[in-house]
């Protein structure tokens, strides 16, 4: 008896040592999960020997988070086995972990398993945690109108949503399902008073954000009884940024601190990031003061938000300055990659380069974002051999594999024009995303070749990759530049089938090839199909009909970009300026420019640069000039526009004195200004200045171009050198074209030179035997030089090919209205009274004997005075 119960005593001192152990082991493993040790916490559970028969309830769902986070999912098969040993697995806290589990190690049909096997139990069917982790499991699986269809299950089965579930499913209103079903969650929310649910309602708020419908989001904030929740307030100032409301979300700020709200970090950045996009630095000082007096200046993620703050406005001083202050910038490479990122941003490539450098020094180790930086930093600088020594660097890290990184090693060779290295990364990727293409096609485009950036997009659909709106923009780009019509068209199609034709980036690349291709009506129709037209779309369609010939439309946009909520951008005013150019509409023009300087925008040359070239082709050269001397800075433009305009209004000395004024000032000319030299002297009749500056043009460094030659042929012959512009054809090094023939035919009409004039008509007509104004000006040859057998041959040629002369156009602005004048059009409602001003005027100029030129201009300046 004595030696049974020794033995007995015994077992039960083990048993009790044993449960010991495994309690302490219980929590142990717990523990471990908690602070995120997840192999650590497998071991200690696969070592224990008297695991799992002693393994506690509570441990397993740790297990099995344990499993989910290192993707363990034949770890998790055994850990089911034990629970339903155990007879655990009705446990409804268990089995929803197994459902997460599965669904994290992308398992889902075993997680589906798991469910309906669970779902029967009658305890289990009503639980909310349960449904919540196969909604979510749906979600995470792209399956995500059955996630509603198992809420409607919920409902028909008498199992009340939470909150949870529907924080769920509203994040998959958000730009993965349609708004439809968004509406319907908001109905449900506020049947069943979820209304007031800070969770709910963030959602809410996001989900409307995310479908573009700020003022739906609005009303459901206004609605809210309980504003106490920062969350709330952070999500609806966010709400505002995003959808481009910045002076809203500033306002909402205000009205926060009014609350007395307690902030967080997001809120600062959130904001900040609002005061950047209306560059709104006196709000952002005063955030700036917020920042500091709440503490935040040392919170990393609002030093980063300062930071590019104030790099995006252009203040990359006051981003060094809180960055230096910034505090354990070596524990945060958050930090560094904002400084970096700022210099780049702001075009200081060599700056971010030196930061990457100190951040190595103080052993910050750099992630993805920083390589990214530093490698776009390199294709700023341009240097191949800096380029290439940070690829080798980025080889010894794990992340050379990431996709991110390898397709920013491509834009970087694309950018330096090495595309041979570009095809060497592209072919060692081991996976190929969107991103990856489409730095690829962009890259080609960019380095002009065309037909490679088609065939990679061909390629790219071959390989089950979708594009996105970044690649069929490059895509359309490609078919621009080598003027594929066909191609540009399938790829709109497929713009249309995806969804994609909406988007801004693809709208404007849409109106620019529909422009290229002369169709400004399909150009609307993709303008009107884009969803969220910025600045941006409406240039790109103000800018296609001034260059279709439909300057009139391009003025009247104008003020429509305005009662659409937009402002007009310098690109804007350029665009319209060169519109109303082409019109020669002196008063619109005016109204632009007052209109213009009424916007406050900032000072822009292109903007200037326009505004000189419309008054000259306007005939308002004096505003032309004080345009020009109020230039704080003057580029080749400004002083081409200046030159040319000086000539075409009779004043050559002037353009020779402004062209070594610009040489003076350090200006280089080149060929426009050579081209406008020589066009000047044409006009006054100064031949041996403008042979002079011909043959300085080499000493500039600039080869003269067809252009160049056609006005040297066109001022010889002018002055009755023929014989010196044959020499000067004959002497050319470069195949003469149409012009040539055209400008020397011309001459030879001009001075009457019929054996000259027939030589330059046959190399005319050999040039477009098809074009009828090639014959018409020898046949005014023959006219005028009073051989009119020839001129009745030639008109019978003409008569039997069918040619024929379009007739020119002229048009002129009276009392706010442009009037086109066609020749030998007679549909003016004043052409009696024309025609008989006209014939008084002959009249008047035979009576005083005036030249053919100037009987032009008296009859042009009597005209106009009769109009008025």
């Amino acid at each position: 008896m004595h030696f049974n119960g020794f033995f007995i005593c015994r077992n039960f001192s083990i048993l009790r040592n044993i449960h010991s152990s495994s309690d302490h082991l219980n929590a142990k493993i717990k523990s471990l999960v908690q602070q995120g040790h997840y192999h650590e916490a497998l071991e200690s559970y696969s070592k224990e020997p008297y695991f799992p028969n002693h393994t506690s309830k509570f441990t397993f769902p740790s297990l099995i988070k344990a499993c989910a986070y290192t993707s363990h999912f034949r770890y998790g098969g055994t850990l089911q086995s034990a629970i339903i040993k155990m007879g655990l697995h009705f446990d409804p806290y268990i089995v929803t972990s197994l459902i997460r589990m599965y669904v994290q190690c992308g398992l889902f049909c075993s997680a589906l398993k798991v469910f309906d096997e669970m779902s029967q139990c009658e305890v289990l069917c009503h639980d909310v945690a349960l449904w919540n982790s196969i909604v979510d499991g749906y979600s995470k699986n792209g399956l995500f109108e059955e996630s509603f269809v198992q809420f409607r299950r919920m409902q028909g089965l008498n199992v009340k949503p939470d909150g949870y579930t529907l924080c769920i499913l509203l994040g998959l209103c958000n730009g993965f399902i349609g708004i439809t079903y968004g509406k319907e969650l908001h109905g449900y929310v506020v049947r069943n008073g979820f209304d007031d649910d800070s969770f709910v309602i963030t959602a809410m708020i996001d989900m409307y954000s995310n479908s573009s419908r700020p003022m739906d989001a609005w009303n459901v904030f206004q609605k809210l009884e309980n504003r106490c929740n920062t969350a709330v307030w952070n999500s609806m100032i966010n709400c505002f940024r995003e959808n481009r409301f910045w002076q809203n979300a500033l306002q909402l700020y205000s009205l926060a601190k009014s609350e007395s709200l307690e902030f967080s970090s997001t809120t600062f950045s959130s904001v900040l990031t609002a005061c950047s996009q209306g560059e709104d630095m006196t709000f952002a000082s005063q955030l700036h003061s917020d920042v500091v007096k709440t503490g935040f200046e040392s919170d990393p993620y609002v030093s980063a938000s300062l930071i590019t703050f104030y790099s995006k406005c252009g203040f990359v001083e006051d981003s060094e300055k809180v960055f230096y202050l910034a505090r354990d910038k070596d524990k945060e490479v958050g930090l560094w990659n904002s400084m970096i990122s700022a210099y780049v941003n702001c075009c200081c490539a060599n700056d971010a380069l030196h930061i990457y450098n100190q951040m190595r020094l103080v052993h910050v180790d750099p992630d993805s974002f920083t390589i990214l930086n530093t490698l776009i930093a390199c294709s700023i600088i341009g240097s191949y051999c800096l380029s290439t020594m940070f690829h080798g660097e980025l080889m010894k890290r794990p992340m050379k594999d990431s996709v991110a990184v390898q397709s920013s090693l491509l834009t970087m060779y694309s950018k330096l024009g090495n595309i041979k290295d570009c095809y060497k990364v592209f072919g060692e990727m081991k996976e190929k995303d969107v991103v990856a293409w489409g730095s690829m096609i962009s890259g080609s485009c960019e380095n002009r070749n065309f037909d490679e950036a088609s065939a990679l997009f061909k390629e790219m659909g071959c390989d089950g990759v979708k594009p996105d709106s970044n690649v069929v923009a490059s895509a359309i780009s490609a078919c621009i530049g080598h003027s594929d019509g066909k191609l540009g068209c399938c790829i709109h199609g497929l713009a249309i089938k995806e969804g994609l034709d909406s988007d801004a980036f693809t709208g404007c690349s849409l109106i620019e090839f529909y422009s290229k291709c002369g169709q400004p009506e399909m150009a609307k129709n993709a303008f009107f199909n884009v969803v969220q037209k910025n600045i941006v779309v409406w240039n790109s369609l103000i800018s296609c009909y001034s260059q279709n010939g439909f300057p009139e439309v391009s003025v009247s946009l104008l003020p429509q970009i305005m009662q659409n909520g937009l402002r007009p951008d310098p690109v804007s005013i350029t665009t319209v300026l060169a519109a109303v150019s082409q019109m020669a509409a002196l008063l619109k023009g005016k109204a632009l420019h007052g209109y213009y300087i009424r916007l406050q925008l900032p000072r822009e040359i292109k903007v200037e640069n326009a505004l000189i070239d419309m008054y000259i082709k306007s005939g308002c050269f004096r505003y032309a000039r004080l345009v020009f001397q109020k230039l704080s800075e003057r580029d080749i433009v400004a002083w081409n526009s200046m030159i040319s305009g000086y000539g075409s209004h009779g004043e050559c000395r002037k353009s020779i004195e402004l062209f070594h004024m610009m040489k003076n000032s350090g200006t280089p000319p080149d060929e426009i200004t050579f081209l406008s030299l020589i066009s000047s002297c044409n006009h006054c009749g100064f031949v041996d200045e403008g042979l002079h500056l011909f043959s300085s043009m080499r000493e500039h460094g600039i080869e003269p171009n067809m252009a160049h030659y056609v006005n040297i042929v066109d001022l010889l012959g002018r002055s009755g050198r023929l014989d010196e512009a044959c020499g000067f054809i004959e002497n050319m090094g470069i195949a003469p074209d149409r012009g040539i023939w055209l400008s020397l035919l011309s001459a030879c009409r001009v001075h009457k030179n019929v054996k000259l004039g027939e030589l330059a008509a046959r190399n005319l007509i050999e040039t477009d035997p098809t074009r009828g104004s090639n014959y018409v000006q020898l046949l005014n040859l023959y006219v005028e030089a009073g051989l009119e057998d020839k001129a009745a041959n030639l008109r019978a040629i003409m008569k039997e090919k069918g040619l024929m002369k379009i007739p020119g156009c002229s048009w002129i602005e009276v009392k706010n209205k442009v009037e086109s004048f066609f020749s030998g059009d007679s549909s003016s409602p004043r052409i009696i009274e024309i025609y008989e001003i006209l014939s008084s005027l002959k009249n008047n100029m035979k009576r005083k004997g005036c030249d053919h030129e100037e009987g032009e201009m008296i009859c042009s300046y009597e005209l106009i005075k009769q109009a008025r």
